[in-house]
């Protein structure tokens, strides 16, 4: 949610991030609607200030004048609830499109239509030249029977999977890396609920507008709804609090499976596990003071923390600046990791990092008290660590070697026994 103050003295500013992010809501329609619904929010508060006069001063009246006055309060009355009911209507709508207004892109985001337009800000690591033909992660997890998705998909459905024996156990190992790196680093870990309200979807900006990439539970009260990210109970965790400036910053990690119905994505990175419904996610949740400079900091600090992981599971990368056309509504600066997949001969999406100064915690109403006792709402930010199955694909593949097997990152090696590699069963 943005501050609606700025967006009336400077309109020009939201309709040029409304264009620059290409999203389509109106924002000069909304000026005037908002100009409305305020002047009849008066109006009706005027009417009931005027009732609740016409009230106190009845108690004193008898006779004619009584009468008089019963029947001005009648026509107030009927006043309140005609011009009541109008109000109800205009601030449905009101906070309706409010909720569809975009946050102003840093003035470091590039222009750009999508993913194609990210700018590339640096590398890491060498894209290798393999001496032997390369295997895929589908190959390579059949061979090794780690990864199994003919029966994922017989038992649950496209873009489903299990990951069995040591499948499994490299995942464990990879998870428990990136809880130790961030519990090292001062992050907090949390186990949070799966299933969120409503209110938690929309206060982290998911809702209106990503419903249909959601799995909505039919329980009893219909608001019930399977989490994409951890990000979304975690940065909740302090939803309608007023915290004290003396708490923050608030350096939390989720840890937990996500859903994803991935709609619209119909016949796309269909192959193996990309793009799944089910995975598991370590993110990264920073709550901080409104101060953009530190801010910043946080979120050079938890993009650092996701570049560590792969550094540590020896997977080259790069980072990017993702333009105003690919970030979200809430998104103010974004950084996107791609980790290089030998079988797409391309890099892949692995991490987005994204700051959102208070857009976040104004729809949470989640603030803090500063040292003068002035409230104000925080900021937010978010990254992944780590998010699996999807980094199985260039860890395996980037790993694989001539006779078959899969070399473990020596980081993962504490985690599974000593082990030093995935072999084939018959092996």
């Amino acid at each position: 949610m943005i501050n609606l103050k700025h967006l009336r003295e400077a309109p020009e500013l939201y309709i040029d991030a409304a264009r620059r992010k290409r999203m389509q809501v109106d924002i000069e329609s909304f000026l005037r609607l908002d100009q409305e619904y305020r002047g009849l929010k008066n109006k009706v508060e005027e009417l009931r200030a005027e009732q609740n006069k016409c009230n106190k001063e009845l108690r004193g009246l008898s006779g004619e004048a009584k009468d008089e006055m019963l029947s001005r309060m009648k026509v107030i009355s009927g006043d309140v609830k005609e011009e009541g009911a109008r109000l109800k209507e205009l601030q449905d709508e009101w906070e309706k499109i409010q909720l569809l207004i975009p946050s102003l892109p840093d003035e470091q985001v590039p222009d750009g239509k999508d993913e194609d337009d990210n700018v590339p800000l640096r590398h890491w690591g060498e894209v290798p030249q393999f001496t032997f033909p390369l295997k895929d992660h589908v190959e390579l997890g059949k061979n090794l029977d780690i990864i199994d998705i003919e029966r994922g998909v017989k038992v649950a459905g496209a873009r489903n999977y299990f990951l069995k024996g040591d499948g499994a156990r490299l995942q464990q190992a990879i998870l428990r890396l990136a809880m130790d790196l961030l519990y090292e680093a001062g992050f907090t870990l949390f186990d949070p609920p799966l299933v969120v309200l409503y209110e938690a979807m929309q206060g982290t900006g998911y809702f209106p507008g990503g419903e249909e990439q959601a799995f909505h539970l039919d329980v009893r009260d219909d608001s019930h709804y399977l989490i994409g990210t951890s990000e979304v109970p975690v940065a909740s965790y302090h939803m309608d609090e007023i915290l004290s400036e003396s708490e923050l910053p608030k350096l939390y990690a989720g840890i937990s499976p996500c859903f994803r119905r991935e709609a619209g994505s119909y016949g796309k990175d269909t192959h193996g596990v990309y793009r799944v419904h089910q995975f598991s996610k370590v993110e990264q949740v920073v709550i901080c003071k409104a101060d953009k400079d530190e801010s910043l900091r946080h979120h050079e600090a938890i993009l650092h923390n996701a570049e560590l992981m792969l550094q540590k599971l020896e997977l080259p990368y790069r980072v990017s600046t993702v333009c105003a056309g690919d970030m979200g509504q809430g998104q103010v600066l974004k950084h996107d990791i791609e980790t290089w997949m030998p079988s797409r001969q391309k890099y892949g999406e692995t991490h987005s990092c994204s700051t959102f100064y208070e857009f976040q915690a104004r729809r949470l109403k989640l603030r803090y008290r500063d040292g003068d006792g002035n409230i104000n709402y925080c900021y937010t930010l978010n990254n992944t660590c780590i998010a699996t199955p999807r980094v199985l694909i260039p860890l395996l593949e980037m790993h694989q070697q001539e006779d078959g097997t899969v070399l473990i990152p020596e980081a993962l090696r504490s985690y599974m026994g000593g082990q030093e590699r995935i072999i084939p069963p018959s092996s």
